[in-house]
């Protein structure tokens, strides 16, 4: 069962990824403008024609996903590695307090959320994990069980 807090904090994460997503597609409010290497990094970005509406297309699929309480788990491991990068870009190539500030939170939300639904990703977390393959007899036996 979802707290409330907990159900705060993933809609609140799903509709930073959610807008900024639609926004990037969109182009409905400007984003601040980047200086420096973080400008040198954002045009290499959007120099290979593909990255920028890949990104915002899964920015937007999977903020659908949190606020929809679908595939969250799946969602949040999606978004993990970008979350990083956001804090590392506003730590490294674009440090302003704001910026930082925000990149912050959002980290926050994340760590809060996957948290919050820890026991999703246990299996995940094994250090080793017995393979079981499909063709396995104890497979086949639970498909004709959920057959029946």
């Amino acid at each position: 069962m979802e707290t409330r807090v907990t159900r705060a904090a993933r809609i609140l994460l799903g509709l930073v990824f959610f807008v900024f997503g639609l926004n990037g597609i969109g182009h409905f409010f400007p984003l601040p403008s980047m200086e420096g290497r973080a400008a040198e990094f954002i045009a290499g970005l959007a120099a290979s024609g593909y990255f920028f509406p890949l990104l915002f297309c899964t920015y937007t699929i999977l903020g659908a996903a949190l606020l929809a309480r679908r595939f969250v788990p799946l969602a949040l491991t999606a978004l993990a590695p970008v979350v990083v990068h956001i804090v590392a870009v506003h730590l490294f190539l674009a440090p302003s307090p704001s910026g930082l500030a925000i990149a912050l939170f959002v980290l926050w939300l994340e760590v809060f959320v996957a948290w919050s639904y820890r026991a999703a990703f246990r299996p995940m977390l094994r250090a080793r994990h017995e393979f079981t393959p499909v063709s396995h007899p104890a497979h086949r036996a639970q498909a004709a069980g959920r057959a029946s």
